[in-house]
């Protein structure tokens, strides 16, 4: 596997992801952030958090699957939250759940969710990117 992913003993363990993540594959995976649009380009899920969650993983997935990997292949994934507030949160695990569940895949990569003023268009709550390695 390209991605080896542990907790070390001085780091505080997290229920949903790993703290560190080892990457060994040969080809390294830079994604632009995903939102929520689909292929036509149209915005899914307006004014749903949960819903543009669930679109910008299903893009990970479908931009991983192009590369030949899978989000077993990701080392490190950052959320973009617009007006981030911790009431947010449950929005987010549910849509990233919904979208795991449907690509029959689960994540444990180390991840960061960032709060920002805005994203590129005021009709998006979210953006997911991911960096992974595949051999």
């Amino acid at each position: 596997m390209t991605i080896s992913l542990i907790d070390p003993k001085e780091l505080p363990k997290v229920d949903f992801f790993r703290q560190v993540s080892i990457a060994t594959g040969s080809k390294l995976v830079f994604m632009a952030g995903q939102v929520a649009w689909n292929a036509d380009g149209t915005l899914v899920g307006e004014g749903d958090l949960a819903a543009q969650v669930e679109q910008c993983f299903l893009n990970v997935g479908a931009a991983l699957a192009e590369a030949g990997g899978s989000f077993d292949n990701v080392a490190k994934l950052t959320t973009f939250v617009t007006d981030w507030s911790m009431d947010k949160m449950k929005l987010v695990t549910e849509g990233r759940d919904r979208a795991l569940a449907k690509l029959g895949v689960t994540l444990r990569a180390p991840g960061t969710l960032i709060g920002v003023a805005a994203l590129y268009s005021p009709d998006l709550l979210v953006e997911v990117e991911a960096i992974a390695v595949i051999d």
